[in-house]
């Protein structure tokens, strides 16, 4: 069991180069988000984290809105690539999870417990970015390829009004997934000597 752990920790990876061959059915996808909000930790079992699964029409109707969003701040002469970059690595694949948090949820706990306040927010961040590794890791041992975006708060306003979401949502990113057709390159480690003590 913990062989099979580490083996799907070890081949995820950002992935780039995706098509809309459905390999995983949507099915599969939405048990992983499931079982992902279901069994993954939160602060004082807060449950904050929040996740939109989009789908073919649907996912490429949120690239469209980064791009249109994008259009408006980036320079006419560097738009290309920028747009080439979307098309080419987020908006080939063809589903797209957005990862938010319920501030609500979040600003309940610093009421009820001011003494922890300024924690809340950090530990919040946490518990989304645990989310975040399990849904991908997850992803990746189906054998999809995925990576992780942050376009927000640049289509915050954009993605509510679109899909409905209420404005106590704070939207923490995007992972455009599908099937890859690239092969990452070699990942660097830093010597683990200089990243962990031991002391018996």
């Amino acid at each position: 069991m913990e062989k099979k752990f580490f083996e799907a920790v070890k081949i995820r990876r950002s992935h780039y180069g995706l098509t809309k061959e459905k390999i995983v059915s949507e099915e599969k996808i939405l048990e992983i988000v499931k079982e992902t909000l279901t069994h993954t930790p939160s602060a004082f079992n807060s449950q904050s984290s929040r996740m939109v699964v989009l789908f073919d029409g649907e996912s490429d109707k949120l690239w469209d809105i980064v791009k249109e969003e994008l259009r408006k701040i980036v320079s006419e002469k560097a738009f290309p690539k920028t747009e080439k970059k979307i098309e080419e690595s987020f908006k080939s694949g063809y589903g797209t999870i957005l990862f938010f948090e319920d501030m609500d949820v979040v600003e309940g706990l610093q009421e009820r417990f001011p003494r922890y306040k300024d924690n809340f927010p950090v530990w919040s961040d946490h518990s989304a970015g645990m989310h975040q590794f399990v849904v991908w890791t997850a992803l990746s041992a189906a054998g999809l390829g995925a990576s992780l975006q942050h376009y927000n708060p640049v289509i915050d306003e954009a993605v509510k009004k679109e899909w409905n979401i209420s404005d106590k949502w704070k939207l923490l990113a995007q992972m455009p997934f599908g099937k890859p057709i690239d092969v990452p390159e070699e990942k660097e480690v830093i010597p683990l000597e200089k990243r962990m003590k031991v002391y018996i």
